[in-house]
């Protein structure tokens, strides 16, 4: 059997995009996700931002009646992680990690990206044993104690907000004196008793010992370095898009990609190959909010709909 379309990635783009192609009249549909769905947003603290959404809900509790909803109209979910997805002729396969393959007339990206590291000494070694790119699901171990957060955007600024709920204390560490958060946000965290600015200053170097952190040095522009004794360190300084299902075996991409390694998609999200669509964090541009990539994953649902049609009809 091959499917009318294969949707690649479980966030809300390809939630969406798997609502739309279903209830559009596509019958064979399939999204890969190898977790459960919802995608990055389910580690946020807070929504706010969202439409129609008003009260204390996080990123979980927004994404919780998607995958339901979506299911109802026909779409399957194969709980599996996809390696490659590779076309001849008018027919893409998609290569799972197990190596088995099932084709498809179709295919929609929605693989979205992964929180970036920043690069400083130690970062790796304490991974996961005090450093964090989740407040969400590290934020209570630190209960009652002080923390240190990376970064200058939105992301960082509202998980500073959620720890200071729970936490003694947080530093907010960023390399300049200025944010690229909303006003409202930024208004907030410098309103914040609890959240102490760390500006123009870089991580250098996080240290410990067995047991995890004892702290983070940082140096500000006078390259004067200040000690930040802390068990946890949290990190939100962007995130790297997941395009690893996009390289073919001779390491060239399936479709147009720019420097930065972002799907060059046009207003219907289509690619530079007839029949594969991206969406959401993915593709050149996104704003990497979860109105967008839900819009980005209609819009591909839809341009796959006439796709196929046109294809089989």
């Amino acid at each position: 059997m091959i499917l009318d379309c294969a949707i690649i990635g479980g966030g809300p783009a390809g939630l969406t995009a798997g609502l739309y192609t279903t209830r559009g009249g596509l019958e064979n549909v399939v999204m890969f996700e190898k977790g459960m769905p919802g995608g990055q947003i389910t580690q946020s603290s807070e929504i706010e931002n969202y439409p129609g959404v008003t009260g204390d809900i996080t990123g979980m509790d927004l994404m919780m009646p998607w995958p339901e909803q979506c299911q109802k109209f026909g779409l399957k979910h194969d709980m599996a992680e996809v390696s490659r997805i590779s076309k001849e002729g008018d027919v893409f396969t998609i290569t799972k990690s197990d190596g088995t393959t099932i084709q498809a007339h179709s295919a929609i990206v929605c693989t979205g990206s992964s929180p970036r590291r920043a690069g400083f000494k130690g970062e790796d070694e304490f991974y996961g044993k005090g450093v964090s790119t989740c407040a969400t699901c590290d934020g209570f171990f630190y209960k009652g104690k002080e923390v240190a957060v990376i970064g200058g955007g939105d992301t960082a600024l509202e998980e500073a907000l959620y720890l200071a709920k729970i936490c003694s204390k947080v530093y907010l560490i960023h390399r300049r004196d200025t944010f690229r958060a909303a006003p409202n946000t930024v208004k907030r965290v410098k309103e914040n008793e609890k959240i102490e600015l760390v500006l123009n200053s870089a991580p250098q170097e996080v240290y410990g010992d067995a047991s995890g952190v004892n702290g983070i040095k940082v140096k500000n522009k006078e390259n004067e370095l200040r000690d930040i004794q802390v068990p946890g360190v949290f990190i939100f300084v962007g995130n790297n898009v997941n395009n690893q299902t996009l390289i073919q075996e001779d390491g060239s991409f399936l479709c147009d990609v720019n420097k930065q390694g972002q799907v060059i998609v046009d207003l219907r999200m289509k690619t530079s190959i007839s029949g594969l669509f991206a969406a959401g964090d993915i593709r050149i541009e996104a704003p990497k909010q979860v109105i967008s990539a839900a819009g980005d994953g209609a819009v591909a649902g839809i341009s796959a709909i006439s796709y196929v049609d046109e294809l089989l009809n």
